[in-house]
């Protein structure tokens, strides 16, 4: 059967996640990652913080945040097991990974937090709530959305490009938490240049990093655009041309952000939006490869064609 509400919990748990995720940028830039020590789950020895400390509050609220996606999920696996145990697998399939995912998340936030935010933890903690955002999305699609009838679809070079696309748009995310978790945000203080160079090789690591996630966002850049470009001569009108082109714009719009990020000194407001529009950017890439996932599903199939009455009786 089909549940009205699986989709509608999944997609509440997707926004809830892409407000975790926002949140946590602004623990990142507000340097709030150890507000409440290197205590886990408590903070800073007791349940709630001091009200004189900010940084503890806003640390403690990324946390209480993520309890609550904690239980929109746990909801949205319970409805999942019941509608869809028996049918439509693949909603109860990428549901389960969410909840997994919530769970390597969850663990690696208190690693994080106890062990003085090693950068590499920090990427793979960002890392890992983008992949539960995409999953529960692809959770929600796959219980929802259907091939259109008369879909001309096929697998062929848009389909190739959309997954790569998808796929360097997580790599430009990942490259931005390790630039922040690096302390390489203002290693380079101008924009386009770092520090007046094309190519910083002799300037350091820190410079090093930092223009190696302006490159990827420049690649992922010239490949929405040939995505757009694509879509428009591949595909007919539709969902798949409208999420190509949404996604195109939020790229414009992360972009722009990451660079006034850059020109303000790394101002806490730009900080989070860059992060959130790069969570946006992500996530409709990833609707975008599923539905494209979803139309191509059948196509290519041999077909039964209608025959007359006394043929078909020989």
């Amino acid at each position: 059967m089909q549940s009205r509400l699986f989709p509608r919990l999944a997609l509440a748990t997707a926004l809830l996640t892409v407000g975790l995720i926002v949140f946590g940028a602004v623990v990142r830039v507000t340097d709030s990652g150890l507000g409440c020590g290197n205590h886990w789950p408590l903070c800073n020895g007791t349940v709630i913080p001091p009200l004189d400390n900010l940084t503890a509050w806003i640390e403690w609220l990324h946390r209480l945040f993520a309890m609550l996606i904690g239980v929109f999920g746990l909801g949205t696996l319970i409805v999942a097991v019941r509608a869809y145990r028996k049918q439509n697998r693949g909603a109860l399939t990428f549901t389960v990974i969410a909840a997994v995912l919530f769970a390597v998340q969850s663990g690696l936030g208190a690693i994080v937090v106890v062990f003085d935010l090693p950068p590499t933890f920090v990427t793979l903690h960002l890392g890992t709530a983008m992949l539960l955002l995409g999953a529960l999305l692809v959770a929600a699609i796959v219980a929802t959305y259907k091939q259109p009838a008369q879909s001309e679809n096929q697998r062929d070079s848009f389909t190739t490009l959309t997954y790569i696309t998808t796929a360097l748009s997580l790599v430009i995310i990942l490259t931005g938490a390790l630039v922040r978790g690096s302390g390489a945000t203002l290693a380079c203080v101008d924009y386009p240049l770092c520090n007046g160079s094309v190519l910083p090789l002799d300037q350091g690591q820190l410079q090093i990093i930092h223009m190696t996630h302006r490159y990827s966002v420049a690649a992922l850049g010239i490949s929405l655009a040939m995505l757009v470009w694509s879509a428009w001569r591949a595909r007919q009108a539709g969902p798949v041309r409208r999420l190509a082109l949404l996604s195109l714009v939020m790229y414009l719009a992360q972009a722009t952000i990451g660079a006034l990020f850059v020109l303000t000194a790394a101002s806490p407001l730009w900080g989070a939006a860059h992060v959130g529009f790069a969570a946006a950017t992500w996530a409709l890439l990833v609707a975008l490869s599923a539905v494209e996932t979803i139309n191509n599903r059948t196509f290519n199939q041999p077909e039964v064609g209608w025959q007359p009455s006394s043929q078909a009786s020989r």
